[in-house]
């Protein structure tokens, strides 16, 4: 990737958009570490990701939370062990309080109360997206990177998930980047937007700015965009 260079500033919800292609999960795993950039820098909480000590890069992975579209969860885990986890390897805590914790990350998802003993294989859809987001936070993290929105929800799960993730960033100050939002769910989100397009960061700011930039490709994909998502990208 070339010509890709922005910051984000703390407690803010950046939507990251682009066409199939167009570099977005590559940008994230260069952001998380697990792919090594061909050249330039990536900072995450002032860390060099790629050239400071080991030690450094692992303290600053336990300050982010990574939340995948899947849920990406232990299926022979129950729900409330699969929060746990990371409390229990990094955090040396006494059970009780880890159980309370995970009850706190569970209720800051929007997860039902009566299903933290559920297995995780049987836990579906925006509850499986739920439980998987009280484990990204788990940890407190400062940032969490997610995968964003799942295509086969209904607009108006869709809408609420996204309001839930606004009030995490406006109540608790964390900085939340997501990938793969949609032209609605961005400007729905009400944070800055990064345009990737052929590896390349073709607009970044408001959204409502970037849909006028004078960039083709830009134009292009926000027109089809909304046609597609049915007109109004306030949701």
């Amino acid at each position: 990737m070339a010509g890709v260079s922005f910051s984000i500033g703390a407690g803010t919800l950046v939507a990251l958009i682009g066409g199939s292609g167009s570099g977005k999960s590559v940008l994230l795993r260069e952001m998380i570490g697990l792919l090594r950039p061909d050249a330039g820098t990536v900072r995450v909480l002032g860390t060099d990701m790629w050239a400071d000590p080991a030690s450094k890069v692992d303290a600053v992975r336990r300050r982010f939370g990574v939340l995948f579209q899947d849920g990406a969860l232990w299926s022979s885990l129950t729900v409330a062990q699969n929060v746990a986890a990371p409390i229990v390897e990094h955090e040396p805590l006494p059970p009780r309080l880890v159980r309370a914790q995970v009850r706190l990350r569970l209720a800051q998802a929007g997860f039902a109360p009566g299903c933290r003993q559920q297995a995780a294989e049987r836990t579906l859809g925006g509850m499986r997206k739920r439980a998987a987001l009280a484990r990204a936070l788990a940890l407190e993290p400062r940032v969490l990177f997610s995968t964003s929105r799942r295509p086969d929800w209904i607009r108006s799960r869709q809408r609420a998930f996204d309001t839930m993730v606004r009030s995490l960033v406006d109540d608790l100050g964390i900085t939340v980047f997501n990938r793969d939002a949609r032209s609605r769910h961005a400007a729905r989100c009400g944070g800055p937007v990064i345009v990737l397009a052929q590896c390349r960061v073709r607009a970044d700011g408001p959204v409502r700015e970037v849909m006028h930039v004078d960039d083709p490709w830009v134009r292009a994909y926000f027109a089809v965009r909304t046609m597609l998502e049915g007109g109004d990208n306030g949701g």
